[in-house]
């Protein structure tokens, strides 16, 4: 069955035209491409690619991730500037046996010799607020993740994020990171993350979603269970968590969705859902995205 998942308000318009590709017979890593690279280059989602919020020191670092989930292979670029599509770029690193996640200016020097059009991430709106700011903000750090699987069973994971508005350069959230950002494995499923990278990374979410999908749990279910067992692990030391988000996909193409979030919107299909926390328990619903702010 052919399926597609993405975060926020952000990804509708894009995960619904890559629905439409792979109905039609567009491979998943295709359809997550032009997805994830749809928001990239948008400047009104100013938490992803071009029009990103910068760091404190006023440049735009870009992470993405990329994961096959019929070979476990990934790529990933952390920390990159002028890079116009960076989920493209962790996209042509997979595959690799080595040298699969580059940072940096290596990053860069990578994708500008892979043909990828180089240019200046940095608005004039961007520029602005940071301009304004005068400490480190956690706003504006949503991430577009998106999952897809084709009718041959190939499933794919990718992931783009400009971070935390205000960052110390050279910070790196989840986004990029394998296990933490992102995880596929299409004989199990696929799961990605949103929120703040430093709560996230400690609970390794993607991979325990895609455990519990594993044992036989429900993509719904997998993405409950890993958010709430995060929770408790954190409520023994007296800590709560910051708003993170999960997306899933199991291996047949059923999605899930689960947040520490009231309210976390996701797209799937054609269609705009929203899972509201109610008492401690997921409830998802249907939206019409027009009532749904961007991001």
């Amino acid at each position: 069955m052919a399926s597609i998942i993405g975060t926020w308000r952000m990804s509708y318009e894009p995960v619904r035209a890559a629905y439409e590709m792979l109905c039609s017979g567009t491979s998943a890593a295709d359809a997550v491409e032009y997805a994830v690279s749809e928001v990239e280059r948008n400047p009104v989602f100013t938490s992803v690619g071009l029009g990103g919020l910068p760091a404190r020191d006023g440049e735009v670092y870009l992470d993405a991730g990329w994961m096959d989930g019929n070979s476990l292979r990934c790529g990933a670029v952390m920390a990159v500037r002028n890079v116009s599509s960076p989920v493209r770029a962790a996209r042509m690193l997979c595959g690799r046996k080595k040298n699969w996640l580059l940072c940096g200016s290596g990053a860069e020097r990578f994708a500008a010799s892979a043909g990828i059009p180089m240019r200046e991430m940095l608005t004039e709106e961007a520029r602005a607020k940071w301009l304004e700011a005068k400490e480190p903000a956690e706003e504006g750090h949503d991430t577009v993740c998106v999952i897809a699987r084709d009718d041959s069973g190939r499933m794919v994971v990718g992931t783009s994020t400009s971070g935390l508005f205000m960052k110390e350069p050279g910070r790196v959230g989840d986004t990029p990171i394998v296990g933490s950002g992102f995880y596929c494995d299409a004989g199990a499923g696929g799961a990605a993350a949103t929120g703040l990278g430093e709560e996230i990374m400690r609970g390794c979410l993607s991979y325990a979603a895609v455990s519990y999908m594993r044992q036989g749990k429900d993509a719904q279910t997998a993405a409950e269970l890993a958010v709430s067992m995060f929770r408790l692990q954190l409520a023994g030391r007296g800590e709560d968590p910051e708003g993170i988000s999960l997306i899933t996909m199991d291996a047949s193409g059923n999605t899930g969705a689960a947040s520490t979030l009231e309210s976390f919107p996701f797209a799937v299909g054609n269609a705009m859902y929203e899972a509201v926390l109610r008492n401690g328990r997921v409830t998802i619903l249907m939206r019409n995205p027009e009532e749904i702010p961007f991001g």
